[in-house]
């Protein structure tokens, strides 16, 4: 593995640290703290991983890391895919604080694979100036294969939360992305439970070449309109919104094996719809229950999985 210890200046660090600047929902957000100023050294985190196909298995072959951004090493813990190395993601702040500017970079070489996670839920902590930001670019070469599972973000009360991802794909390749987002502390405090400013959130996908596929961006402000409301998240708490990229000849049988649901005393509801210009489906998926969320999209994460690799999924770790 290849380490990088210069500063690079890449697209995803520089859109880190400008993303919200235009962003009409964070208008008023852009004082900056009394403390370290937004985008300081320690508040600019980067993470770039590279995974390549070496003989019979991938490896994460290049890596570079900038705090409060970090990684662990590449583990071979899925049984049912023994090739696929698996990446976990850490923040050595512990959580996403004011003023912070996160870039990711995630590149899966020809025929490769990776499998790239979190330690643990995201925290992001209640703010009085500023915002915090994260850009997250994912690039996937012919035949390429990419897991992109991080676990649940969880905005504090007041916290303010940017986030863009853009997603690069070959028409053989497939790329499976996943965001669930909790409505908060709700049993820290009452006023916890969507008790944030903003949570803004777009997702992108095109071509190597760059011809657009889709884009879908929402803005939460549940100050200013609730989100209880029909139609949003009526009564649930759990948000979970999960992006398959993969060629067309899966979508059928995937779609034909992931029924709709709406089960309001299981406190659960999702469904699956497929992307415009025939580039792939997108699961969604509501519940009161972080774990029974976490488990909706594990089932749909399995039946994909089956369909385009022929593989399931090995049984979760206890602790997640």
């Amino acid at each position: 593995m290849t380490v990088h210890n210069q500063i690079v200046n890449t697209p995803s660090r520089r859109r880190a640290h400008s993303v919200g600047n235009t962003a009409p929902e964070l208008a008023r957000y852009q004082d900056e703290p009394p403390q370290m100023h937004s985008g300081a050294v320690g508040k600019s985190g980067y993470l770039r991983l590279g995974f390549e196909k070496r003989a019979n298995r991938s490896v994460l072959a290049d890596m570079e890391r900038r705090v409060p951004s970090l990684v662990q090493k590449a583990l071979y813990w899925d049984e049912a895919m023994p090739q696929l190395p698996c990446v976990t993601m850490i923040s050595t702040s512990g959580c996403v604080l004011q003023g912070d500017r996160l870039a990711t970079d995630v590149n899966v070489g020809v025929g490769a694979c990776g499998h790239v996670t979190t330690q643990s839920a995201t925290k992001v902590h209640s703010m009085n100036a500023n915002y915090a930001s994260q850009v997250q670019h994912l690039r996937i070469e012919e035949n390429g294969y990419l897991e992109f599972m991080p676990d649940p973000l969880i905005p504090h009360r007041d916290a303010r939360f940017i986030t863009d991802t853009q997603i690069k794909i070959h028409p053989t390749a497939t790329a499976i992305y996943c965001e669930t987002l909790m409505s908060g502390r709700k049993y820290h405090h009452v006023d916890e439970r969507f008790g944030f400013d903003v949570y803004s959130s777009r997702v992108c996908a095109e071509t190597l070449e760059g011809k657009e596929l889709f884009v879908e961006k929402y803005v939460l402000e549940p100050k200013t309109e609730s989100l209880d409301a029909v139609g949003i998240m009526q009564t649930f708490d759990v948000f979970g919104n999960v992006v398959l990229l993969t060629p067309s000849e899966h979508h059928d049988r995937i779609v034909e094996r992931v029924p709709a649901v709406f089960d309001l005393k299981a406190g659960v509801a999702s469904g699956v719809t497929r992307l415009p210009n025939h580039c792939g489906l997108i699961f969604k998926v509501l519940g009161n229950d972080s774990g029974e969320v976490k488990a909706q999209i594990r089932a749909f994460w399995r039946v994909a999985r089956e369909e385009i690799l022929g593989v399931s999924l090995p049984p979760p770790f206890l602790w997640k």
